[in-house]
C-alpha cells in the first residue's frame, strides 16, 4: 500500500517519484520510472486528461446521538447529493456504515441538516440520496469550511487538500468536482507535461466528477456527471486519423470518452450522466491505451483495463506488479496498458466482478 505521497517518501523527491508498468499487448511488460513518459509515447499521441477538482467531501455530522462521517458524492439535477454515511473510526479514517433510514436527519456543522431520502440504488443501501436543509443550503461552501479529503484506513495520516489535486484541476464555478481524486492524473508535474508537448504529445482535457470508491465495497460505477468538449472530440478524432495513439489518463477518463464516442469510434461533443461500464463485452471504441493506478483484485475497474488491453496483459502486468513490490492506491505507482488487438478471444476473468 501507498501510505504517503511519493513526494514524503525522500528528501528531494517529487510527484513523479513513482514507477511505471507498462504492459504492451499479452506478452511484454516492463518498469520504469515514472519520468521516462515522454520517451515512451510517440509524437502525434494523445493523452486525455480529467480536470475535474477534487472536493474536501469528508465533513463530521451526527444522527441522533451517534457520530459520523458523511463522504458527499455528487450533486444530482435536483439539488440533492448522494451520500455516504460512515462511522469514525480513529487517527482520521472512517469504517463502513449501512446507510439510511429514510427520513433520518443528519445533523451538519454551522446548523445545516441532511434528510435521508432514498437509497441511490435499488437494493443497495451504502450511498442515499439526501436533502440539505435550510434550502437552499450550500454544500459547497460546507465543504470549503468543514470538510476534509476523503481518507482510507492504509493512508499514514492526513494530508491536506492540495496533495489530492492533479497539476490538470480546474476549480468549478459551481463548487461541484470529484469525492475522491482522479488519481492517475497526480504523478504529472508541469516539468513532465512541458516534455512531453516539447515530444509532440498532445493533451485533451475532459471532465468527470467522480463518486466516492469506498475501499470496502466493489460495486459496478454509479451515474457520474461528465463533459466532453468540442475541442476535446477534434483532437481525439484527428490523432486517430493521423494514425496517433489516444492514451487516456485514468478510468474517469476512459469512462467519458467512451460515452461521446459512437460504434465507429469517432467522438462527439457531450455532457449530461453517464451509466456507462466499460467491460470486455462491450470493449473500447475510441481509446488505444490506459494510464492507471494498482487497483484491487476484485474492482470492477479491472474489466475496463481488460477491455482496453486483454485479459492476459492484465495477468501479466499484475503479477509483475506482485513481483516488483509496485505500491497500490492513489498515491501509489501507475500503470500504462497499451491495446492488444487480440483483446476479443475468448476469456474468463473469475474473481473481477
Amino acid at each position: 500500500m501507498a501510505r504517503v505521497p511519493a513526494e514524503q517518501r525522500g528528501p528531494g523527491l517529487g510527484r513523479d517519484a513513482v514507477r511505471l508498468l507498462v504492459s504492451r499487448g499479452a506478452e511484454q511488460v516492463s518498469l520504469h520510472a515514472f519520468r521516462e513518459l515522454p520517451r515512451l509515447l510517440r509524437a502525434g499521441d494523445v493523452l486525455v486528461v480529467n480536470t475535474s477538482a477534487t472536493l474536501a467531501a469528508a465533513v463530521g455530522a451526527r444522527l441522533g446521538g451517534e457520530e459520523l462521517v458523511v463522504h458527499f458524492s455528487t450533486r444530482g439535477d435536483d439539488g440533492r447529493w448522494s451520500v455516504e454515511l460512515r462511522g469514525p473510526a480513529g487517527g482520521g479514517t472512517t469504517r463502513p456504515r449501512a446507510g439510511g433510514p429514510a427520513g433520518a436527519v443528519v445533523e451538519l456543522p454551522d446548523g445545516g441538516r441532511l434528510v435521508l431520502e432514498e437509497p441511490l440504488a435499488a437494493g443497495a443501501d451504502r450511498l442515499w440520496w439526501a436533502r440539505a436543509l435550510p434550502e437552499p443550503y450550500g454544500v459547497p461552501a460546507l465543504l470549503r469550511a468543514h470538510g476534509r479529503p476523503i481518507r482510507y484506513a492504509y493512508t499514514e495520516r492526513d494530508q491536506p487538500l492540495s496533495a489530492y489535486q492533479t497539476v490538470f484541476a480546474v476549480p468549478a464555478a459551481d463548487g461541484t468536482g470529484s469525492a475522491e481524486m482522479p488519481s492517475a492524473g497526480r504523478p504529472f508535474t508541469a516539468e513532465l507535461v512541458a516534455r512531453l508537448v516539447s515530444r509532440g504529445v498532445q493533451f485533451a482535457p475532459l471532465v468527470l466528477h467522480a463518486g466516492v470508491a469506498s475501499q470496502e465495497a466493489h460495486e459496478p460505477p454509479y451515474p457520474e456527471r461528465y463533459e466532453v468538449s468540442a475541442t476535446t472530440a477534434g483532437l481525439v478524432n484527428a490523432a486517430r486519423a493521423a494514425g496517433g495513439r489516444v492514451i487516456a489518463v485514468g478510468t474517469t477518463a476512459v469512462r467519458a470518452l467512451e460515452s461521446a464516442a459512437d460504434a465507429r469510434g469517432r467522438v462527439r461533443p457531450a455532457a449530461g450522466w453517464t451509466d456507462l461500464v466499460v467491460t470486455p463485452e462491450r470493449g473500447v471504441r475510441a481509446v488505444d491505451g490506459l494510464l492507471t493506478g494498482l487497483h484491487e483484485p476484485r474492482a470492477s475497474h479491472l474489466l475496463m483495463l481488460e477491455a482496453v488491453a486483454g485479459r492476459a496483459a492484465v495477468r501479466l502486468g499484475y503479477a509483475e506488479a506482485r513481483a516488483r513490490l509496485c505500491l497500490w492506491h492513489e498515491f501509489g505507482d501507475v500503470h500504462l496498458l497499451l491495446k492488444d488487438d487480440n483483446r476479443n478471444q475468448p476469456h474468463c476473468w473469475s474473481n473481477a466482478r
